[in-house]
């Protein structure tokens, strides 16, 4: 059972700046009173009453709150607090300074792979420790995997931002239709019953990404990337692929399965060869072998540029939306569009609810 502080957050945390914002509230750095600790306030805005479309349902906010309390692992931010007031929730979490992996990754000049394989196991640890409880994380993309700061040369992986994780009990069927479009594997598309497999699938797209800076199924709209993943349709093509390891594609294609039964297990993924060696010959391949370094950076200044001009998007959208609301006109709103707050819901539709985005625990 989840358990919310009806106390004031500001009384035992002195808010800072703000590290983020999305569609329901913003997370801002705040540091414990009696510590002195730095950590990352979510502030969510609640829905006041059912009808009601800005802010999140409090049962939602609930399911995340208990998701986090029992997923305590060195590799998942960690949830310390929760306070609760009449139109607000406060998370306080673990502060996660170290920036996005893939940013980190692209400020390196060359990484082997047995380099990159030492991030991809503390994920891996992570996931077959989630799914042994049963949950499944459900948004797993570069946005939520960070690094515990930017100090240390081996920093910690944290996956964050369960907003959409989910909790199966036994003899459940779950569906949902939530998620990014480019990480998503077929049984989201279709609306099928879902399992922790899900969560494989991309993590066979991550590892595509990290390896060749390409993504598999990208088309030049949602739809027709929705499509090219019911397709199957992806390739490693050798223009791209040629610094990888037979033992890397491998391992992909042993998770982009159609099939979410026959895909391997995040347990499974740690006994495989590209990330446990059998034999001297297997670890040499491997460590000779290194990641597209050129056309990574390439991706990931895309994926950044996208991301700014999606918040810039969602801002004027927002502000119109106001303005609109009170009857003015957005012919010309001028310093307007600089007001971007955060506490109005994007009312726009988006297909098959695909693109719903969550505020990051720590971005």
């Amino acid at each position: 059972m989840a358990v919310f502080k009806p106390e004031n957050v500001e009384d035992f945390y002195e808010l800072g700046e703000v590290l983020g914002s999305g569609h329901f509230g913003q997370v801002r750095q705040v540091r414990e009173r009696a510590s002195g600790t730095s950590w990352a306030g979510k502030f969510l805005k609640i829905r006041k009453n059912a009808c009601s479309r800005l802010g999140l349902d409090r049962s939602s906010v609930e399911r995340e709150v208990e998701i986090l309390q029992a997923v305590q692992h060195p590799n998942i931010v960690t949830l310390k607090d929760v306070f609760e007031s009449r139109a607000e929730v406060v998370l306080i979490l673990e502060l996660v300074s170290g920036g996005e992996l893939f940013d980190f990754i692209a400020e390196k000049e060359n990484l082997l792979e047995n380099e990159a394989i030492d991030f991809m196991k503390q994920i891996l640890k992570a996931l077959t420790f989630m799914h042994s409880k049963n949950i499944a994380h459900f948004d797993l993309k570069p946005e939520n995997i960070m690094l515990s700061d930017k100090v240390s040369p081996h920093p910690n992986i944290k996956l964050i931002d369960f907003g959409l994780a989910h909790l199966f009990y036994q003899g459940e069927e779950y569906r949902s239709t939530s998620g990014t479009p480019q990480y998503i594997g077929p049984e989201v598309i279709n609306n099928e019953p879902l399992s922790t497999a899900a969560d494989m699938w991309s993590i066979g797209v991550i590892t595509y990404i990290l390896l060749s800076g390409l993504s598999p199924f990208q088309g030049d709209s949602d739809e027709e990337t929705l499509k090219n993943i019911i397709a199957m349709k992806y390739e490693f093509n050798a223009r791209y692929f040629s610094t990888t390891s037979s033992m890397a594609k491998d391992f992909i294609e042993k998770l982009l399965v159609k099939n979410a039964s026959e895909r391997m297990t995040a347990e499974e993924c740690l006994l495989h060869p590209w990330i446990k060696p059998i034999t001297r010959k297997q670890a040499a391949n491997r460590n000779r072998s290194s990641i597209n370094m050129k056309n990574f950076k390439r991706f990931n200044a895309k994926r950044k540029w996208k991301m700014s001009y999606n918040m810039v998007c969602m801002c004027n959208r927002l502000v119109n939306l106001k303005l609109l609301c009170k009857g003015i006109s957005t012919t010309d709103p001028g310093p307007l569009q600089r007001q971007c707050e955060s506490d109005t819901e994007d009312t726009e539709s988006k297909p098959a609810s695909l693109l719903r985005r969550r505020l990051s625990s720590s971005s």
